[in-house]
């Protein structure tokens, strides 16, 4: 049998008195309505779209080749400039990375080949 307004305010006020949760219909759906919102909103603290992986292309002698060429080209460097043992070298080096390679900054290098002259002119004297 539902309880009039009366009856109803009287029972809030008696449920909010001695801190007993309401058991009316309204606050029961409004309780689940509203827990099933917090559900969501921590679940979607938990989901995220997957970043898509940037794909690594394996290693031929034939995009390596290709790369080399457009390295000569864009950067205006003799075609010697490949059999340079300080560029065979570089290779090499890089050859050996796990995680892909991490070039110095154009300030970094500035100061690293100032520090390379200046330490080769203190070993000259």
């Amino acid at each position: 049998m539902p309880l009039n307004v009366h009856s109803q305010n009287e029972y809030l006020t008696w449920a909010k008195a001695e801190k007993f949760v309401s058991m009316l219909p309204r606050d029961t759906k409004r309780r689940k309505l509203d827990a099933a919102a917090d559900s969501q909103a921590r679940l979607n603290t938990h989901l995220h779209e997957p970043q898509p992986k940037e794909r690594i292309i394996p290693y031929s002698d034939a995009i390596f080749r290709e790369a080399a060429i457009e390295w000569l080209i864009e950067t205006d460097q003799p075609i010697d400039a490949l059999n340079h043992k300080s560029f065979k070298y570089m290779i090499d080096v890089a050859a050996r990375a796990t995680n892909g390679v991490k070039l110095p900054s154009r300030p970094k290098t500035r100061q690293a080949i100032i520090d390379l002259f200046k330490c080769n002119l203190t070993n000259l004297r």
